[in-house]
């Protein structure tokens, strides 16, 4: 009988020591293929495959869009791709970003989730905000078996402390006690097939890059009145129990948690932008009432004065906008 040989990981900051610990202990004869997502910058080049390899028996690489999955293998989703598993097979979505990350934890655990669940472990490790704690849940649904670091254990707890609370994970471990459980549940028989939600679907579909339109987004979850961070266009909200999660048709999603984030950093740029074109506003008022002035164009001049000075308000207006709005978002 199948063992259960997906060993999918997701992890955020503090993630780079997490992974090097897992690749130390576990065992070079490991019957299973291990993917790890880590939210890695594109604008770097990375050399944590060769860390892995280095600090391990297991050899480690960055995956590599169609190759096929090799046991006692850690497979690294590569910065600007979602890493998408497909039976025993690897792809490389090009989706936009989830949670301000490509990768994104939640395409892999959910594309674990379609192909392969009942042979699948998803774990979340240490991290912030919530990438991963709905593929986690999609993953336990499809009959997989979930796993999340303690979050008093985690150098960041939040991310692990929001799959605890909202996908009910069957294990709970800190980072010491992970490489034994997750040694024994991959000598686990592989569970029954369970049949996968339409939603699962389409949101691993959007992860590998296909464009999605309003009807079929309308399945997936309800219009809000709520406009995409990244492309301001429509998004719908997706209602998953106590997570609630948010996704635009062209694909970028979010939970609650990181729009409230992103539509506190889009009216940060807001009120910039407005008191950069106050200030631009005031200096052209200024410049047009001393040519008039030089002019011997008294009426002109005064009116700039006056205009200037309405300008010169609303500026005050915005700057304590922002000072306070600086004030509520530091505490």
């Amino acid at each position: 009988m199948a063992n259960r040989d997906i060993l999918a990981l997701g992890t955020s900051a503090g993630g780079f020591e997490a992974l090097r610990f897992l690749a130390r202990e576990l065992p070079r004869d490991l019957p299973a293929s291990v993917l790890c997502v880590i939210h890695l910058s594109s604008q770097y080049e990375s050399s944590l495959d060769a860390i892995l390899t280095q600090e391990s028996g297991l050899p480690a690489s960055f995956a590599k869009d169609g190759e096929s999955l090799r046991p006692a293998h850690i497979y690294v989703g590569p910065p600007a791709s979602h890493l998408i598993v497909d039976g025993d097979r690897l792809h490389l979505g090009s989706g936009p970003r989830e949670n301000h990350a490509r990768p994104a934890i939640d395409p892999l655990f959910r594309s674990a989730a379609l192909c392969c669940g009942a042979r699948a472990i998803g774990v979340v490790l240490t991290g912030t905000l919530g990438d991963g704690a709905s593929g986690l849940q999609a993953l336990k649904r499809s009959g997989g078996i979930t796993v999340v670091q303690d979050p008093s254990d985690a150098a960041f707890p939040e991310m692990p402390a929001t799959a605890l609370s909202r996908s009910q994970p069957d294990h709970v471990s800190s980072l010491k006690g992970m490489p034994s459980l997750l040694q024994k549940l991959v000598g686990l028989p592989a569970g029954a097939p369970k049949p996968v939600s339409q939603e699962t679907r389409y949101e691993v579909d959007i992860a590998r890059g296909r464009r999605m339109d309003m009807h079929d987004m309308d399945r997936i979850g309800r219009r809000s009145v709520l406009a995409c961070p990244d492309c301001h266009g429509v998004m719908w909200e997706i209602d998953e129990g106590e997570l609630i999660r948010y996704r635009c048709h062209v694909g970028h999603a979010y939970t609650a948690e990181l729009m409230s984030l992103a539509l506190d950093e889009n009216l940060s740029r807001a009120l910039g932008t407005a008191l950069r074109t106050l200030d631009e506003r005031i200096a052209l008022a200024q410049k047009l009432r001393d040519q008039a002035s030089a002019n011997g164009r008294t009426v002109i001049a005064e009116s700039w004065t006056r205009k200037a000075a309405e300008f010169e308000a609303e500026a005050k207006i915005i700057r304590d906008s922002i000072r306070r709005f600086e004030e509520l978002t530091r505490k």
